[in-house]
């Protein structure tokens, strides 16, 4: 079973010895006022590997909601393995959101039923304590297949939780915003002040 991504960094190509598992990681919802730090580990089969590349697989940031949730579901479909990790908003309030987002991402790469040889950390911070062996990557979700697989499921997977819970939290536009900053949060932060989900370690006015 052979399954490296797509497209390297120089500093891996240039490598004598290439990893055959190879998982990309990648973390969404650092930047968000309320809900958790979600991860996502991608394996991906090498033979089909152009094909997702065809089909628009990239950086989540760059493709339309729609187009996000038909690549996920296309992503999950044909991985090799796929998993997402979490950190609840008590966690990034109590040792703070880059830590939160490191810790899922770790508890993502656990949960992988397949252990890859090597992990692709999009950014420049290496998780703690990881066993596996690691690189980080800045700008991986542009750089690397897996990594980009990643950040499409884990930004549908917090995208569609956030959605639920605006059932039960409709004052802040949620179902919108999914959580991060707008006019329409912070007006409903005026009125109605925080929420249990709301993290109280991000200075923002209320």
């Amino acid at each position: 079973m052979k399954t490296t991504p797509l497209f390297f960094p120089s500093s891996l190509s240039t490598s004598s010895y290439l990893p055959s598992i190879i998982a990309g990681v990648d973390e969404v919802g650092r930047g968000a006022w309320f809900g958790p730090v979600v991860a996502a580990a991608c394996i991906l089969p090498d033979d089909l590997l152009e094909e997702l590349k065809t089909l628009g697989v990239r950086d989540s940031k760059q493709l339309s909601p729609a187009t996000r949730s038909r690549l996920a579901i296309k992503i999950q479909a044909v991985a090799i393995d796929c998993q997402i990790g979490v950190a609840s908003v008590r966690e990034i309030d109590r040792i703070n959101i880059l830590q939160a987002s490191l810790l899922a991402m770790k508890r993502a790469i656990l949960k992988l039923k397949v252990t890859p040889e090597l992990c692709l950390i999009d950014g420049d911070q290496r998780i703690p304590n990881l066993t596996i062996p690691q690189q980080t990557i800045i700008k991986g979700d542009r750089l690397s297949l897996a990594i980009a697989a990643a950040s499409i499921v884990a930004k549908v997977w917090r995208d569609d939780l956030i959605v639920r819970m605006a059932v039960k939290y409709p004052d802040y536009d949620l179902k919108n915003n999914k959580g991060y900053g707008t006019a329409k949060h912070r007006l409903g932060l005026a009125r109605c002040g925080r929420s249990p989900f709301h993290r109280t370690s991000f200075k923002f006015k209320s």
